[in-house]
């Protein structure tokens, strides 16, 4: 009883929120880091394969098991005839305009200069300079389910 009584009790109850824009970023910024660990790989001459976890039932016994299966990764990026690479960031199929002249791509000159990129726009993203951007590709997204 000693251990107790020298530490500080609350009472707590711990509280959930959820905030669509911080869950929105999130999403974001997790496919941005995909991107940039495609880029690296291709950067040291791999391949890049991402993996999720999947619950899986043995039909033999009956039993839940979770295993790590790959999952596709599709690049945002691509060279153009100029040999410029050009860069798009999708919020699910739609491409995110990046400023009021509707821009949907950035061109950069090399796989440096590209991962360089995704990393300022992970900082973006975290600090909340593409908001508006993913609030209209969500908006795009939830109108195509109310048909």
């Amino acid at each position: 009883m000693t251990v107790l009584s020298a530490l500080k009790l609350v009472t707590a109850a711990r509280v959930h929120v959820t905030n669509p824009v911080s869950i929105r970023r999130e999403k974001l910024l997790k496919k941005l880091s995909d991107q940039l660990l495609l880029v690296q790989a291709r950067q040291a001459g791999r391949n890049y394969i991402a993996t999720r976890l999947k619950n899986v039932t043995d039909m033999d016994t009956g039993e839940r098991k979770t295993i790590e299966v790959s999952k596709k990764v599709r690049e945002w990026f691509w060279m153009n005839e100029a040999g410029k690479y050009m860069l798009q960031i999708k919020y699910g199929q739609n491409v995110l305009s990046l400023n009021s002249k509707n821009a949907t791509a950035i061109e950069v000159g090399s796989m440096d200069e590209l991962a360089s990129v995704l990393k300022s726009l992970q900082t973006a993203v975290a600090e909340g300079e593409l908001d508006k951007a993913i609030e209209a590709a969500s908006s795009k997204v939830r109108d195509s389910f109310a048909k």
